[in-house]
């Protein structure tokens, strides 16, 4: 899986945002790049998340952007990657809803985005990736982790 993230240019590395919203968006320019989604679907992802809180932090340090399939924007079915320096606030009351790792997700159609949605949590499931990943600072650490892992 995370081979495809950098075969797909679907990666990013950065340091730090102010506010959840920016780190959304940077999230998302790997796939606007390559016309996977477009704006339309942003403006959704961070509605979304006004809306019903931050219910994309899946787990501790990990943020899963979404959108319910049919949204407009979405042109093509990608999982994009992000990982932030520091820890992106989500609620400053709640320290467990900060994330590093950003897996956005975008897919054209319900059995797509479920498949997306299961192999994402599986592979989240194995013991020591997401401390992996969080020590990844290059693509090159995602082939190695993706290997490690045989994903």
């Amino acid at each position: 899986m995370l081979k495809s993230f950098v075969e797909n240019k679907h990666v990013i590395f950065c340091d730090s945002f102010d506010d959840w919203r920016d780190a959304i968006r940077a999230a998302a320019q790997p796939m606007i790049a390559d016309g996977t989604i477009d704006d339309e679907y942003i403006v959704k992802l961070i509605k979304n998340v006004e809306e019903w809180g931050p219910y994309i932090i899946i787990a501790p340090n990990v943020a899963m952007p979404h959108s319910s399939v049919g949204t407009g924007g979405v042109h093509k079915t990608a999982i994009g990657f992000m990982k932030t320096k520091k820890p992106v606030v989500f609620d400053p009351e709640d320290e467990s809803k900060n994330a590093q790792l950003f897996f956005t997700l975008a897919a054209v159609d319900n059995e797509q985005h479920l498949n997306n949605m299961m192999a994402l949590s599986e592979m989240l499931m194995k013991d020591g990736i997401i401390e992996d990943l969080l020590n990844a600072k290059t693509e090159q650490d995602l082939l190695d982790i993706n290997n490690k892992y045989s994903l």
